[in-house]
């Protein structure tokens, strides 16, 4: 019989009981109850009221930005005619200082020889495509990603038509474990340094730049994986310290020494 079983008996029986309290209260004359008193609002404390602003805007945190791909055309409009692979190889020849014999990411322009039209392949490193409105404007946009070689990152892109050409106007490279996308918003989850923890970016776009900008960061707690702790440094000793072991030897020599005279009173006793 599963362990399970009895303890879901036993809620199943405390749910009955519940719903027979309530029903026998339902004949009551009903009417408001209070629910005790309410918590005092709290105004926020406004610091350094006479603070001078800064002379400088605030650092851009990826404020967003649109590129025309070159060398590619869109005919008709239609996004879905554009080949992912040759959108990927394009970036990579326009870019020799990152995927150059000697960029970052110079393992990933080698495997993307291996792709065959529309991403096939054992070694492209090239993800699904997605399509999708991301702009408004009732046509859908084209969602890229593919992996970073050797460092395991991962490529986020996002292409829309313009005229016949394709832009990009999302382009993030991240430790990336999750990509949503809701409404006209991409949703990025990467991995915080903190077990049961990560971060997730999100992407909205913006007409008046006509790209994806960044709206939001969180740090957000997962419910997996254990709090965050210190381990103890392999050079510290285990046993306990002498002033442990004194108060433990202490300790025992107090409880033997109450043990024996316990013991020789109650041999008197017995003796009388």
């Amino acid at each position: 019989m599963p362990t399970r079983r009895p303890v879901r008996a036993a809620r199943t029986a405390a749910a009955v009981a519940l719903l027979a309290v309530a029903a026998a209260g339902c004949g009551d004359s009903g009417g408001l109850k209070a629910a005790g008193a309410a918590p005092t609002a709290i105004s926020p404390a406004r610091l350094w009221p006479d603070l001078r602003p800064a002379s400088s805007p605030a650092w851009p945190y990826d404020e967003g930005s649109s590129e025309t791909v070159k060398g590619i055309t869109v005919p008709g409009e239609d996004i879905r005619t554009v080949d992912p692979v040759a959108v990927v190889r394009a970036e990579i020849a326009s870019d020799p200082a990152d995927y150059g014999a000697k960029g970052a990411y110079h393992a990933t322009a080698e495997r993307m020889r291996e792709c065959t039209a529309g991403g096939g392949g054992a070694r492209c490193p090239l993800l699904k495509p997605y399509y999708r409105d991301l702009t408004g404007d009732g046509r859908d946009e084209l969602t890229l990603g593919f992996r970073l070689y050797p460092t395991n990152q991962t490529a986020l892109r996002v292409y829309t038509v313009e005229k016949h050409r394709l832009v990009q106007v999302l382009d993030d490279n991240d430790a990336i474990i999750g990509v949503e996308l809701a409404g006209r918003t991409v949703i990025v989850r990467s991995p915080a340094g903190i077990t049961g923890y990560e971060y997730r970016t999100t992407w909205a776009w913006d007409p008046q730049q006509k790209a994806m900008v960044f709206s939001r960061d969180e740090f957000l707690r997962t419910g997996k994986g254990r709090h965050h702790s210190r381990t103890p440094s392999p050079s510290r000793s285990r046993s306990p310290s002498p002033s442990a072991s004194a108060s433990a030897s202490a300790s025992a020599s107090a409880s033997a020494s109450a043990s024996a005279s316990a013991s020789a009173s109650a041999s008197a006793s017995a003796g009388a």
